[in-house]
């Protein structure tokens, strides 16, 4: 019942050559891309580490599904078109929750800031992936695809088929693809929003594949030219040291915990927004939204009539 292939295992070859065409062409400058030799390597020991993981966690996590799996719903057979056409839509639409509870909640922030760890955006910035998320346990989000029916295999490779896409969106060198392409698609456009660090678009465009789940639930944000994206998290953490960068956010949490007063603390601390404390004194990206919005609102007049109107732990 394992994966027939791992769409991302093939497409290793393709993530080179595209990473070496994009530094060719920066250097010629042919295209924009900003590469920093130590933030490069850092990305590229990330997703060498994240592989690394998912050889220990993989396993368990498959026999996970698996067991779900025989205690499903359904039989949907993995070779039916219409399968695949309804999990492309049913997998899309769980990343996007899973993508968005990752920047909502400090628990599984920690598993998913190293992403965004950055502040170059580049292809390899696409494999600056996460080492502790299956400890995280982001991947139960999954489970009830497997339980209405759908193989664990074939859930496995649309997921593989998901992040492959994924890949090309994490560059400059694209400035916009043709407007249908943007209004259905998520694009290198839209995920440098997601990346960005810039109040404007903090918490938004949570899309794997179609961005069309950020416009239906109200987190979509277009890229501003006349703002240009600055990337990392809001206190960048000015080190390429690997583990830093893994692990920084989960010792924060640790740090936190350990100065908890009440059990409301706790809870607070694991599960309230990346920034979140008891008194409110920390910035989360809703106080630095909100920020940003009362400075624009005094930019601009209101006319007649008109009424008013992410950290070591907060999103970028």
């Amino acid at each position: 019942m394992k994966p027939a292939f791992d769409p991302i295992q093939l497409a290793i070859p393709f993530f080179v050559v595209a990473i070496v065409l994009e530094i060719l062409l920066a250097r010629f400058g042919k295209a924009k891309a900003n590469y920093e030799p130590r933030d490069a390597a850092t990305s590229l020991m990330m997703g060498l580490g994240n592989s690394i993981v998912g050889l220990v966690t993989g396993g368990a996590i498959f026999a996970a599904s698996l067991w779900v799996w025989e205690h499903r719903i359904f039989t949907i057979p993995m070779t039916a078109v219409w399968a695949w056409v309804v999990l492309f839509f049913a997998e899309d639409l769980t990343y996007y929750w899973f993508h968005r509870l990752s920047h909502e909640r400090r628990f599984w922030w920690a598993s998913h800031v190293n992403h965004h760890s950055s502040t170059h955006y580049n292809l390899t910035t696409a494999l600056r992936q996460t080492w502790t998320g299956g400890v995280a346990g982001t991947w139960l989000l999954w489970l009830p695809l497997s339980f209405l029916g759908f193989p664990p295999a074939m859930v496995a490779i649309q997921k593989g088929i998901s992040l492959v896409y994924q890949f090309w969106i994490h560059t400059e060198a694209v400035r916009r693809m043709p407007a249908w392409f943007e209004a259905v698609f998520n694009t290198p456009s839209h995920h440098r929003v997601h990346h960005a660090r810039n109040a404007r678009y903090l918490d938004a465009n949570y899309a794997g594949i179609l961005i069309v789940w950020d416009r239906l639930f109200g987190t979509f944000i277009p890229e501003d030219d006349a703002e240009p994206c600055r990337y990392g998290i809001v206190r960048n953490l000015a080190d390429f040291n690997l583990f830093t960068n893994v692990f920084h956010e989960w010792i924060g949490i640790g740090k936190d915990l350990a100065g908890s007063r009440s059990p409301r603390e706790v809870a607070g601390y694991l599960f309230g927004p990346p920034g979140w404390s008891p008194d409110g004194s920390r910035e989360t990206s809703h106080t630095l939204k909100a920020r940003w919005r009362a400075r624009e609102a005094l930019k601009t007049p209101l006319l007649e009539g008109e009424g008013g109107a992410r950290a070591e732990g907060v999103g970028g």
